[in-house]
């Protein structure tokens, strides 16, 4: 066989394989479900609809779920299956907490226009931010940052290009390359996939107070990678180990879980 024709081949054979991946990858990084499910009125808490304007033409739903202590505000971003109406029982417990909840979905999730993608879901988060700040006149060192999942690489992105008191990161990955590295661990991942979501690139310059927490059972992310943030990240910083799995490890946790986060606000002045 002629070097050209071998070249000719590898090249479309690499191509294809590229192709292959990221039908793949879309599916497997983005699970959203359109319908809601339920609301935070049917489970006890008044709530505001609300709609975000991330600036690109699309419409981003979400919801206001205040608290009466008004302890301070959480800005949740959540995973990447289901929708908002999946995340009742983790805005229950900031809600017994005191706390504010602002959550809203991804483009593409829930009632949210569009379609996901990286620089989009950041796009959306920085439009849920600029919602507490101008709409609901929150201050920034009131506002804590939360993400599971994939939300924890978005939470840490809002970190950055946001003004914030706290990061809470949980059951976070350290990367999407390494994500993908344990799936295709044959595959030059990085030379094939678009989205990075390279939170180990960026948690050593975060200037808030950021607690990382993770469950040695959770059978999707490794522990490894939430203790290899944890370790990479500046100053200051604390790691909460939780029991259970990827997405109940705050449920199996129990009262364990509401104490350790309302130690860690406790220690940032949210009393």
């Amino acid at each position: 066989m002629k070097p050209i024709l071998i070249v000719c081949l590898a090249v479309a054979a690499l191509l294809l394989i590229r192709l292959l991946v990221r039908k793949f990858e879309q599916h497997q990084m983005y699970y959203p479900i359109r319908g809601l499910e339920a609301t935070p009125g049917e489970a006890g808490m008044a709530y505001e609809d609300v709609f975000l304007n991330p600036g690109d033409g699309v419409r981003i739903h979400g919801w206001w779920v205040p608290a009466e202590a008004d302890r301070g505000t959480v800005l949740f971003c959540h995973g990447n299956a289901g929708n908002i109406s999946h995340r009742l029982e983790s805005i229950a417990v900031f809600h017994r907490l005191g706390l504010n909840v602002l959550i809203f979905d991804y483009r593409g999730f829930g009632r949210s226009e569009g379609s996901p993608d990286e620089e989009g879901t950041y796009l959306d988060a920085e439009a849920a931010y600029r919602h507490l700040r101008e709409e609901k006149g929150i201050d920034p060192e009131r506002i804590v940052i939360f993400g599971r999942s994939l939300g924890g690489a978005v939470a840490i992105e809002l970190a950055l290009r946001a003004r914030a008191g706290a990061l809470v990161a949980e059951s976070t990955f350290t990367s999407a390359v390494e994500m993908g590295k344990l799936i295709f661990p044959f595959l030059p991942i990085r030379l094939l996939i678009r989205n990075r979501y390279d939170s180990l690139a960026k948690v050593g310059e975060l200037q808030l107070p950021s607690l990382f927490i993770h469950s040695p059972g959770d059978e999707l992310v490794p522990f490894e990678m939430g203790e290899r943030l944890f370790q990479t990240a500046a100053e200051p910083k604390e790691f909460f180990r939780i029991s259970g799995g990827h997405g109940d490890g705050f449920l199996i946790t129990g009262p364990s879980y509401v104490e350790g986060i309302d130690s860690f606000l406790k220690k940032i002045g949210l009393e």
